[in-house]
């Protein structure tokens, strides 16, 4: 019984609410007042006729009630009409108490019983005035666009040169990962290998070979830290296989217990583009690996059209800061190439971490 009474109860009520909107509606409010106007000078016109006439004292009344009921009618038309600007707002309020001012003017003027007519004067002052306002606006109209269209075409021209000054940087990082590969790291190989063949042939003098052991030691590391280095620029199997195999090698080589990789990728993003998803994936399992070294961790690469989307899941304990300084350098890496990163961690049931990465992959 209570749960049928319930719907019909909570209808009624918003029936009710809707009929107290609509009686305080600007085209309501207007109709009533219309409606009490007409009322009262029809009232006051009653009046005089049956107090014996003579001066007819009402025109007064109808003429206060029609001052009142048109300020309300052009401010309800002014402040319905939509505008784009404040500027244009307060130019229909101008427009609108103009009309009304004229108004007043001429029924003064029919009122006195017309002769010469003195509201020329008024009105052109009006209408001068309103003119002016107008032409004010327009110009401030033309300035305000001329000026959006400028800052308009700067954002254009800053988003190119950035979006050129990333490519480049992309471009010149590879040579230097090459030029390193190519140039020093085999140099010190080549050495390596000669200072191997130098202590073979000093067996017979201990201490000779054993500054030679050390200093191949030293290139042996300088040669490893170069492998590093060269690796942080940009990883030869991502120049040379791609996002997907290099995600792929990245997520074999995670310290993640178990880790899963999905990759649908119908072509290769740009360069720089590549490069960023590559160190997104690369920190957020040094992440994972770091505050939930025991959970299960999937990656996910989607191109959708003109967007890269990046998902790295895991099921530890969860609890990240999204704004902490731990995914500080993630979020940093993603904004320099104009990329959104949401990071989703719970602790409670079910917990873990979610980092999604979009990034832009348009010409």
């Amino acid at each position: 019984m209570t749960t049928s009474a319930d719907p019909i109860r909570t209808t009624a009520e918003a029936e009710s609410g809707a009929r107290r909107v609509s009686l305080f509606d600007p085209g309501s409010g207007l109709a009533l007042h219309g409606t009490v106007a007409a009322l009262v000078g029809f009232l006051c016109a009653l009046l005089w006729g049956l107090t014996g006439g003579g001066y007819f004292w009402p025109i007064w009344i109808w003429f206060a009630a029609a001052v009142l009921l048109g300020l309300h009618a052009s401010l309800t038309w002014a402040f319905g009409v939509p505008v784009s600007h404040r500027r244009d707002r307060v130019l229909m309020v101008h427009a609108a108490l103009s009309v009304v001012l004229c108004g007043i003017f001429l029924a003064i003027w029919l009122i006195g019983g017309g002769g010469e007519f003195w509201p020329a004067v008024p009105l052109l002052s009006v209408v001068g005035i309103f003119g002016c306002d107008m032409v004010l606006n327009l110009i401030l109209d033309r300035d305000s666009g001329e000026r959006t269209e400028e800052l308009t075409q700067r954002v254009d021209v800053l988003t190119r040169t950035r979006q050129s000054a990333l490519e480049v940087q992309s471009a010149e990082l590879r040579r230097v990962e090459r030029d390193l590969h190519d140039g020093a790291q085999s140099r010190l190989v080549a050495l390596s290998m000669q200072l191997g063949r130098a202590e073979a042939r000093l067996g017979n003098d201990p201490e000779a070979a054993e500054l030679v052991r050390a200093a191949r030691a030293e290139a042996t590391a300088a040669i490893a830290e170069l492998r590093d280095l060269a690796r942080g620029i940009a990883p030869p199997i991502l120049v040379d296989r791609g996002l997907a195999e290099a995600t792929r090698s990245l997520v074999r080589r995670s310290a993640a217990t178990t880790t899963s990789f999905d990759a649908e990728l119908g072509r290769r993003p740009p360069p720089v583009i590549e490069v960023a998803a590559y160190f997104v994936v690369a920190e957020a399992l040094t992440n994972a690996a770091k505050h939930a070294p025991e959970a299960p961790v999937s990656v996910s690469l989607k191109l959708k059209g003109d967007v890269l989307e990046i998902v790295v899941r895991d099921d530890g304990p969860g609890g990240a800061d999204p704004a902490g300084s731990g995914l500080a350098g993630l979020r940093h890496r993603v904004e320099a190439v104009d990329g959104t990163l949401t990071v989703t961690s719970r602790r409670t049931e079910p917990s873990g971490t979610t980092i999604e990465v979009e990034l832009p992959c348009g010409s």
